[in-house]
């Protein structure tokens, strides 16, 4: 019932961007926390952005605040991560997520739902 597809994966060179889309569906979106989180090979998933129901607040991981930014679109049921002087450490899953609280948080145990992930892969 509840869906997160992200899309907008794919190879870049390092310097380069991307940006990452996220739609839902099966929830009233403006009422989710959203965020996006990332699993590199061999490395644990980690927080790398959210924002708040109007998008008016936001968090970042420090390896991202400089780089990204997170961003939504409530009509389309859709968050954004834009992607900016990517590196080769940025390469990894992406993963969007929904939490039902109005708390931003980088805990993965603080969401409700998942998406299945986009590859993304920079290359040096």
């Amino acid at each position: 019932q509840v869906h997160l597809v992200e899309s907008g994966g794919g190879l870049a060179q390092a310097g380069g961007s991307l940006r990452l889309s996220c739609e839902a569906s099966g929830l009233t979106f403006s009422r989710y926390t959203m965020g996006w989180f990332r699993k590199a090979p061999g490395k644990e998933r980690e927080f790398v952005a959210a924002n708040s129901w109007s998008g008016g607040r936001t968090a970042y991981a420090d390896s991202a605040k400089d780089r990204f930014t997170i961003s939504r679109d409530n009509a389309k049921n859709t968050v954004y991560l834009q992607m900016n002087s990517l590196k080769p450490e940025d390469t990894a899953a992406y993963t969007c997520a929904a939490r039902s609280n109005w708390v931003l948080s980088s805990q993965e145990t603080n969401y409700d739902y998942w998406g299945q992930g986009t590859q993304v892969t920079v290359s040096s």
